[in-house]
């Protein structure tokens, strides 16, 4: 658009290749003819030229670039300036911006916008523009609004880049987990239960629309059964409707587990609490609701701690609660085992190793508690003897949260008194931790949620005489306190008065030791995968990327980085069993052909090259998974390579071949009677794809021509753009070998010889016939390089 009245300078500045330029824009008064056009090369190019109402008003779509505003000078109109930037990228693709500086004054209006929706959605202002701030939309388009009355002393200079819109990963659902294939369109996240528990809603969600991805549906819920049949069961566990949140009343379930032929079946005591009403549970020796009983709550004050044990393959569980009161409920795991085996231990919180997965006799177990937890009554280590009557020398322990402890090592967690079911009132406890002389700690508090008169306090130092770095109660949300030494103490304190119940009430707090005042805390292992560090010290601007073991993939940010504030980056990632080929990605100049929207086991890809273009390796490619690395593409990625670049008219080639490799070369020639035009040795130039060094070259028809009438004469033929009236001309009647061979259809370049008439002379046995008018063409005959005679021309 042009606009009379306002002419304007812009300025580009050349950015990398493959990038938008960057634009500024300043206006200036005057006028200026529409018709002119001033160019200036300095060290920029400035074209003077009009534009409405600013230049700054651009749409960028390359994939990436910088967007600036230029200073202003001082002037006496200071005009205002306002400026609208819009990036507009492909569809499926989104816009991230980051500032890289920023300069702004009272009053300067800065607002990003994303423009997918049917209005306009605000994704920052310049209440919050700070350098290094980074903000994604969620469409392809992105608009930058930038007003300012005082451009000479505003700024403001962005980075923009496009990446792949994805859906948002899944919310778990509670006492359940989710596995997802990919976060892009076509993409499928899995929902599973615990076991005990069953799903509600659909298996599975699709991530749908490239455009704006979002999921086919809701995520699901796991919920309890009230009762069931469980044929040839091994392993699994039944908890009442509602656990661990309270039972609700009137409820009548029953469940029958039955194990696989000839096996028996072993129940553990998870969790028994009911109401002192008529609440009730019964687990029954036998298939039915007659069968002999072997454990009552009604007759039972404390649980089993070495469970019970079925005489045959059935056990009939029955769970009963009246219209009055309610409590937490039951929760009990059941395992089947043949016979001449222990049945499988279990330990809650914890875990155990074994010399025998099959648990015959003479297998030894060793138990272990997570991290916060205390192994407290049965033996560390047991064993299966008595090959008659096989079964555990010992009961298995217990893994509980204590109240009180002193702890020495550089990383762990402290958790409320019996986490995560709710601790009791009236108690005192104190932890003490301590670390290395020369380090210090950092408490990282991840859940805190108890009542009003609950007190939780961290003191720095080894007593309760230390500075106390803070002092809470009731809820709040996740956060960190960095002591000044290498010892902190813990303090927990609840109300005599008041009982907390439900589970997840309490606290839970990690710990880690992290040098002094400069660096990040260390971060942990993951599981089925590693950790490298980019320096050793975890200082600021420290990298640590976590990489997954063959078979398994990074869920979360692989790269954590730390902050300016000692903190990093991101949460702490995971690895996920691999379920699915990696997308395999496209080849330059083809197009690919996929069996189906997943790219499971047993799906194929096929990559078809474009014209003028041939295929290098194997176009069809197989998901296939043979061992434990997990699944992957039975072929490398082909290549699409540019094919002989052809041969112009009138030209050789020292060698034809149909595809040439990075490195070699082909050489042009002409014909004889024409010259060459251009390069006559082309390189093939390694990249991604290969291309030539330089276009292929043109043979064209030299300044002049002989060649022999059917009467055996020799014809030379001269063209002028104008006639020669009367004055003498010196003509050489000699030949050169050299366009013994033109031909006389070459098409030349050369304006001179188009539709003129001239004369010709004929020369036949030293004989000149000059009554010959020809009309010379430069599609027909082209002009003879130079004629030495004496000649005088007639009209």
């Amino acid at each position: 658009k042009r606009d009379k009245a306002k002419p304007s300078i812009l300025k580009v500045e050349h950015g990398a290749p493959g990038s938008d330029v960057a634009v500024k824009a300043s206006s200036m008064p005057g006028d200026l003819d529409e018709e002119t056009t001033t160019s200036t090369i300095i060290t920029t190019t400035v074209i003077t030229t009009m534009q409405a109402p600013a230049p700054c008003n651009t749409n960028f779509t390359s994939p990436g670039g910088y967007i600036e505003t230029l200073q202003q000078a001082r002037s006496w109109y200071n005009m205002d300036v306002d400026c609208t930037y819009t990036v507009t990228v492909y569809l499926g693709y989104g816009v991230e911006i980051q500032v890289m500086n920023v300069s702004l004054v009272e009053g300067d209006v800065v607002r990003f916008e994303d423009l997918g929706g049917r209005e306009p959605s605000v994704l920052a202002n310049e209440s919050i523009l700070l350098k290094g701030l980074v903000v994604r939309s969620w469409s392809n388009q992105i608009s930058i609004h930038f007003r300012s009355r005082q451009p000479q002393s505003s700024s403001l200079l962005l980075r923009y880049q496009a990446f792949v819109l994805s859906c948002n990963f899944p919310d778990r659902p509670a006492y359940g987990d989710v596995s997802v294939t990919s976060l892009h369109a076509g993409g499928e996240a899995y929902f599973y239960c615990f076991s005990g528990y069953q799903l509600q809603g659909p298996s599975t969600l699709t991530c749908r629309n490239a455009t704006t991805p979002y999921w086919s549906g809701k995520v699901p819920r796991c919920l309890v059964a009230c009762g069931g049949m469980v044929k040839n069961t091994t392993l699994g566990r039944i908890v009442s409707p509602g656990f661990p949140g309270n039972y609700s009343n009137n409820l009548t379930c029953h469940w029958v587990l039955e194990a696989p032929e000839s096996q028996r079946l072993h129940v553990h005591f998870e969790k028994v609490a009911l109401a002192e009403d008529d609440d009730r549970f019964l687990i029954k020796n036998g298939n039915h609701i007659d069968s002999p009983i072997l454990y009552d709550s009604y007759e039972v004050e404390y649980l089993p701690n070495e469970g019970i044990v079925s005489s045959t393959r059935h056990l009939f569980v029955e769970f009963t609660t009246d219209g009055f009161g309610t409590n937490t409920g039951v929760a009990i795991r059941y395992e089947a085992f043949a016979a001449g085996h222990c049945y499988e231990p279990f330990v809650k919180y914890g875990n155990f190793t074994t010399t025998d997965s099959t648990y015959t006799v003479g297998t030894v177990v060793e138990f272990t508690c997570d991290p916060g937890y205390t192994l407290e009554q049965g033996s560390v280590i047991i064993e299966c003897m008595d090959p008659s009557n096989p079964q555990w020398n010992e009961t298995e322990p217990a893994c509980r949260a204590v109240c009180s402890g002193e702890i020495t090592d550089s990383a762990g967690v402290v958790l409320s008194p019996n986490w995560p079911e709710a601790y009791d009132k009236g108690q005192d406890c104190i932890w003490g931790i301590h670390v290395e002389e020369d380090k210090r700690i950092m408490l990282d508090i991840q859940v805190l949620h108890m009542e009003k008169n609950d007190l939780l306090t961290f003191y720095d130092g080894d007593d309760l005489t230390a500075k106390i770095l803070g002092q809470y109660s009731g809820s709040r949300p996740r956060f960190k306190l960095y002591t000044s030494m290498a010892d902190v103490t813990i303090q927990f304190q609840s109300d005599p008065a008041t009982n907390i119940y439900g589970y997840n009430n309490g606290f839970v707090v990690h710990f880690f030791e992290v040098p002094r005042n400069d660096t990040c805390p260390e971060l942990p292992e993951i599981s089925n995968g590693w950790k490298t560090t980019s320096h050793p010290d975890l200082v600021h601007g420290t990298v640590v990327t976590y990489q997954c073991y063959p078979g398994f993939e990074v869920v979360g940010t692989e790269m954590l980085m730390c902050q300016w504030d000692l903190t990093w980056s991101g949460d702490l990632p995971r690895c996920e069993r691999v379920l699915s080929c990696p997308d395999p990605g496209t080849v330059e100049h083809s197009r690919r052909v996929m069996s189906g929207p997943r790219l499971i086991v047993g799906s194929t890809v096929q990559y078809i090259c474009n014209k003028g273009y041939s295929l290098s390796g194997n176009s069809l490619l197989s998901c296939y998974h043979r061992d434990s690395t997990g699944p992957k593409w039975s072929e490398k990625l082909p290549k699409c390579i540019r094919q002989n670049p052809g041969t112009p008219p009138y030209t050789i080639q020292s060698s034809e071949k149909h595809v040439y490799q990075a490195g070699e070369t082909v050489r042009f020639s002409c014909m004889s009677g024409y010259e060459l035009q251009g390069e006559p040795v082309l390189r093939c130039v390694p990249g991604h794809p290969s291309k030539w060094s330089h276009p292929p070259p043109l043979c064209k028809g030299s300044l002049c021509v002989s060649f022999l009438s059917a009467v055996d004469v020799y014809l030379l033929i001269c063209c002028f753009s104008s006639g020669v009236q009367g004055k003498s001309l010196r003509l050489s009647m000699s030949t050169s070998p050299q366009y013994d061979h033109i031909r006389g259809e070459s098409a030349f370049e050369n304006p001179i010889y188009e539709t003129a008439v001239s004369k010709a002379c004929i020369y036949q046995q030293g004989t000149f016939i000059t009554d010959h008018l020809i009309t010379c063409n430069r599609n027909l005959f082209p002009p003879i390089a130079s004629i030495s005679s004496d000649i005088s021309w007639q009209d």
